[in-house]
């Protein structure tokens, strides 16, 4: 009896330990399932969070539209070009250089040979002298058969000397008509002989032969020159030549040419020559001296800026091209090697687009792609555009309807 005693409750212990283990493992299965229920919500919820604050910065179809606040944008002074046709030209880049017409310099010369002597005369290139001015005295006091200055002026003050008793005489009849009028050329040869030196007692004064710059001084004080060595150039600066050296290859293009445009290495401005009252001198038949180039020479105004001597672009503009759509050079801008301007799609909104270049003229560059009519790209401000690019946050409510 004890023994089926001790025997149920051992049994019924197993079956009580066996239902505590079930109830306990399967309340950390349902613990376990409501986690992973709770994360889920959880996670569900902070994604619902995350497209909420997405909508909240304006993220849209127009994920591409650059934003400049209006207010930016007039204090840049930004603007705008509507593309239209309009006319362009053909243009033939090359390099050239400006000079002196030829026809608005002159070279200064000794009249004598001699030593040549500054005293107290300043003179330096880029110096405006006035027309009878002294610029340098040559002396040849001290030379072989002494200073022909000095002996021109005693031959002169005989010579008229002479010529003003002769005048006396003649009136008187007791000189013939014949001696008076040999007297007279003495003295005018004389005179001619005199100014030729320098008009002075001693030392050949070289005076300005007319109004102008000083350039290519190729003298120094003391230094001996001969009769007739250059010492100086004289140019007025009014007028340039625009000497343009082209490549072979665009030599049937030159007869097409009608003008040019052309930028110096020291400034950023283009010059039109149809501004500068411009023409066309002559163009070549052959090339350069040992050269593979054809030259190419205008003549121009110079209005004050421009240094005779200074090498610049040419853009020849040859035939012209119709219903082109043109932008200003300064609409553009590279990254990598492929051009990008920037339209503006209203008073905030700006679109950056990628377009294909042709011919350019400095100014100017003809698009051959990526642009349409009626497409307003930007000209001045391009920069700051630029700028505002980098972020691509659009201010809530703002919209753009195309």
């Amino acid at each position: 009896m004890k023994r089926n005693t001790i025997l149920l409750v051992t049994i019924l212990s197993y079956i009580l330990w066996s239902c505590s283990g079930s109830s306990s493992h399967n309340s950390g299965e349902e613990h376990q399932h409501s986690d992973h229920i709770e994360a889920h919500d959880h996670e569900h919820s902070e994604h619902e969070g995350h497209d909420h604050e997405n909508e909240g910065h304006g993220h849209n179809a127009h994920g591409d539209e650059i934003i400049l606040k209006k207010a930016e944008a007039e204090a840049i002074g930004l603007t705008t070009k509507t593309m239209a046709p309009e006319k362009f030209h053909s243009v033939i880049a090359c390099s050239g250089s400006l000079s002196a017409s030829q026809f608005d310099e002159v070279t200064v010369v000794a009249p004598v040979a001699g030593v040549v002597s500054l005293g107290d005369v300043h003179i330096t290139d880029g110096t405006l002298m006035q027309k009878g001015r002294e610029l340098l005295k040559i002396s040849a006091e001290k030379i072989g058969a002494g200073d022909p200055a000095s002996r021109a002026y005693i031959d002169y003050e005989t010579a008229r000397k002479a010529y003003e008793r002769a005048a006396g005489l003649v009136e008187d009849q007791i000189i013939s008509r014949q001696e008076y009028e040999q007297i007279e050329r003495d003295y005018e040869t004389a005179r001619l002989a005199y100014e030729a030196v320098g008009g002075s007692q001693s030392g050949s004064v070289v005076k300005a032969p007319k109004t102008g710059y000083l350039k290519n001084i190729l003298v120094s004080d003391g230094d001996f020159v001969e009769m007739g060595q250059p010492l100086m150039t004289l140019s007025q600066n009014r007028r340039l030549q625009l000497r343009a050296e082209v490549p072979q290859r665009y030599y049937k293009q030159l007869p097409t040419v009608t003008s040019a445009h052309f930028k110096t290495t020291y400034d950023d401005r283009v010059y039109d020559l149809a501004r500068l009252n411009g023409k066309l001198l002559s163009y070549g038949r052959g090339t350069l001296a040992g050269g593979a180039y054809v030259p190419v020479v205008f003549e121009l105004d110079n209005r004050g800026d421009m240094i005779p001597g200074a090498c610049v672009e040419v853009y020849l503009l040859s035939s012209s091209v119709d219903n082109a759509l043109v932008v200003p050079v300064s609409a553009l801008t590279e990254e990598q090697g492929l051009y990008f301007v920037y339209l503006r799609l209203d008073e905030e909104g700006y679109k950056k687009q990628e377009v294909t270049v042709g011919d350019t003229d400095g100014a100017n560059v003809r698009i051959l792609s990526g642009l349409h009519e009626g497409d307003r790209v930007v000209t001045r401000g391009v920069y700051q555009v630029k700028l505002a690019a980098n972020s691509s946050v659009i201010p809530e409510g703002h919209s753009h309807n195309h």
